[in-house]
């Protein structure tokens, strides 16, 4: 009796310390968890916002609330959000000054941002490309070569020019540029349409589909996040941009018939023709007509990353 009285206190002193042991394990893993878990904020909303010119009272609580969804999205949108900042360091000091040659509003960069995330290979399902996401048809219409050989949507510079012709011609309609913004998206025809219909002067009054309530506030979101990225907790140093590439510019005014070949006797390669000339979609050229074309090829140096000489466009995209 005795030996089993002792096994059976010595079994329940074991037991005792497992137990110990589990729930000291446990507080150390919650503990830990604590320690190391992320942590989520809200950002905070302003009560107005200038966009191009138009001051937009953000008190209402339809604007605070749309708005609000809009910068949660591009804010939890990690690494999409982050390569647009990459992106724009590469392209924003080519379209800034084509935006205000046409007399275009910088504001309206953002837009772009939205359309494509900055990314001029950028492709809809719907079949729109390039960074100002232009289909073929409106593409054509604002003076932009679209064939199987070339796709000038895929030019940042001709691009950008086209969506300036466009935005004047929706200004000279609207004359304000937030319904502009929201006519790139529905098309001229049914804002107008829907400003008629329902009385009112606002475009940001209107209740239209999703996609289309969305996307001022979108762009406003986006010029948010250029202002201060640090705010919406993206960090980065100047050494994580991308640099805006060295290339050498090459006039042609004939057909090519072979753009390997073609590549090689310039001292590249197919591969880097088509990264710098996107806008290539095949791999000839046809030039019936004496077009003059630039193409882009890259210098030696321009190969290479130099990460120390790496400037921010914008100080305020970067914390050294």
């Amino acid at each position: 009796m005795h030996m089993i009285a002792s096994l059976l206190i010595a079994t329940s002193t074991s037991i005792q310390a497992n137990n110990n042991i589990e729930v000291s394990d446990s507080l150390s893993k919650i503990d830990l968890i604590d320690n190391t878990s992320l942590t989520y904020s809200s950002p905070s909303i302003p009560e107005e916002m200038n966009f191009a010119g138009s001051e937009i009272d953000l008190r209402r609580f339809d604007r605070r609330e749309k708005l609000d969804k809009e910068i949660l999205a591009v804010t939890y949108m990690h690494s999409t959000t982050l390569q647009m900042i990459k992106r724009a360091n590469r392209y924003f000091p080519v379209i800034e000054p084509i935006l205000k040659e046409n007399n275009i509003p910088d504001d309206l960069k953002y837009l772009m941002v939205i359309e494509s995330s900055v990314n001029p290979l950028a492709k809809s399902g719907a079949g729109a490309a390039g960074l100002w996401q232009f289909m073929p048809s409106t593409a054509k219409e604002y003076g932009m070569e679209v064939n199987g050989c070339v796709d000038e949507r895929y030019d940042v510079e001709k691009a950008t020019v086209a969506a300036c012709k466009y935005l004047k011609n929706a200004y000279a309609k609207y004359g304000d540029w937030p319904s502009v913004a929201a006519s790139y998206n529905a098309g001229q025809g049914r804002i107008s349409h829907q400003l008629n219909r329902q009385n009112v002067t606002n475009s940001l009054d209107l209740h239209l589909v999703e996609e289309t309530s969305r996307y001022v506030y979108r762009i406003l979101a986006a010029k948010l996040l250029f202002t201060s990225p640090a705010e919406f907790g993206f960090r980065l140093r100047s050494s994580d941009l991308y640099p805006q590439l060295k290339t050498k510019s090459i006039t042609v005014t004939t057909s090519i018939s072979d753009l390997n070949q073609w590549a090689n006797e310039q001292g590249t390669t197919l591969a880097f023709l088509k990264m710098l000339n996107p806008w290539l979609r095949d791999n000839n050229l046809i030039n019936r007509n004496g077009k003059e074309y630039i193409i882009q090829i890259p210098t030696e140096d321009g190969l290479y990353y130099d990460t120390e000489s790496i400037k921010a466009y914008n100080p305020a995209w970067v914390v050294e």
